[in-house]
C-alpha cells in the first residue's frame, strides 16, 4: 500500500509539473531542465560558486559550468571574482534574470489560481514538498 502510494505522489507531482513546465514555456524564457536547477539555486543563493550549485543541483561541475556559460550567454547570470579570493568566481542573477522570474511568479501563480480552496490547504502543500526536498537533498548527500 505505502508504494502504491508514494508512486501516486511521485506520479501526480510529474504530472502537475508538466502542466507548470508548459506554462513556463509561453511566457519566461526558458532554458535547459540543467540550466533550470542551476538559475534556481543562484536565484537562491547569490554569490554561490559553481561548485557549490554543482553539489546542490546533484550534477557534475564540467555540467554545471556549461549552464552557467549559456546562463551568461541569454545575460540572466553574472560572473565576479570573489574579493577575497582571485581564483573563485561568484555568481549572481542579473537584473533580466529578475525580470523573468517576475513573469515567471506571475505566469505560475496565474496558472494556479482557483486550484486551492484554502490558504491552509496551500499551506500544507507547501510545508510538505519543502520538507519533501529538504530530504532528498540531505538522502543524496548520504546525510538523511
Amino acid at each position: 500500500m505505502k508504494d502504491e502510494q508514494l508512486f501516486e505522489v511521485a506520479d501526480l507531482i510529474l504530472a502537475v509539473a508538466r502542466h507548470i513546465n508548459a506554462a513556463k514555456e509561453a511566457n519566461a524564457e526558458s532554458g535547459t531542465p540543467l540550466e533550470g536547477a542551476v538559475m534556481r539555486f543562484v536565484d537562491r543563493h547569490p554569490g554561490t560558486t559553481v561548485n557549490a550549485a554543482a553539489e546542490a543541483t546533484q550534477m557534475i561541475s564540467s555540467n554545471v559550468s556549461r549552464a552557467v556559460r549559456g546562463l551568461e550567454n541569454k545575460g540572466l547570470l553574472r560572473r565576479e571574482a570573489d574579493p577575497d579570493d582571485a581564483r573563485r568566481v561568484r555568481l549572481y542573477p542579473t537584473p533580466k534574470a529578475a525580470e523573468n522570474l517576475q513573469r515567471l511568479r506571475d505566469t505560475w501563480s496565474e496558472l494556479l489560481d482557483g486550484t486551492f480552496t484554502d490558504a491552509e490547504e496551500l499551506g500544507s502543500l507547501i510545508t510538505a514538498l519543502q520538507r519533501i526536498e529538504t530530504r532528498l537533498v540531505a538522502r543524496s548527500r548520504g546525510t538523511g
